[in-house]
């Protein structure tokens, strides 16, 4: 699996950092009990999660991800620019405020879709969620770190019907294009 692949939060959002798949993706990593701050993960409240599960991908949603992405990237917003603090994130309402914050173009393009913020970051990291679930199937590392019983195995067959376009969609991202 390249690379790049492995972060479709960065190519579907074009304006988010790519660092919260990796803190929200399936909860993936198990938690350090004794090192909270290193799994910011943790420090989400349950519901939060229970959440980012239960999102259900659908056609309208995928196509608003990708109208919201295509149009970032025209107006040049680049998910490197958004720097997060995770000492400052308690919930998923939090990481929202510091993805919003970073640009003041992000909100506007997110609501011109018909998301909230919060339902934006949902949406994407579902489509993550269901990325990482899809590669760990022929890849034993990666599925070290999947909880199988949190995994929304909808989304990971959506994801898979789709994974043409989203990969259409990381290469138009790439660098250099």
């Amino acid at each position: 699996m390249p690379v790049k692949s492995r972060y479709i939060l960065a190519a579907l959002l074009a304006t988010a950092a790519v660092a919260p798949a990796a803190v929200f993706a399936q909860q993936a990593a198990p938690a350090d009990q004794s090192a909270p701050a290193a799994n910011p993960a943790s420090q989400i409240p349950a519901a939060d999660k229970q959440a980012i599960q239960n999102y259900n991908l659908n056609d309208d949603v995928f196509n608003r991800i990708v109208k919201v992405s295509q149009e970032a990237t025209k107006n040049g917003i680049k998910p490197k620019d958004a720097k997060t603090d995770f000492s400052k994130i308690h919930s998923l309402d939090d990481l929202a405020a510091q993805i919003t914050a970073a640009d003041p173009r992000i909100e506007p393009l997110i609501k011109k879709y018909g998301f909230t913020p919060r339902e934006f970051l949902l949406a994407n990291l579902a489509v993550t969620n269901a990325a990482i679930a899809s590669e760990a199937k022929n890849n034993p590392q990666m599925a070290a770190y999947v909880d199988q019983s949190k995994v929304n195995q909808k989304n990971v067959a959506f994801y898979e019907s789709h994974k043409s376009q989203i990969n259409a969609l990381m290469n138009e991202d790439a660098p250099g294009n």
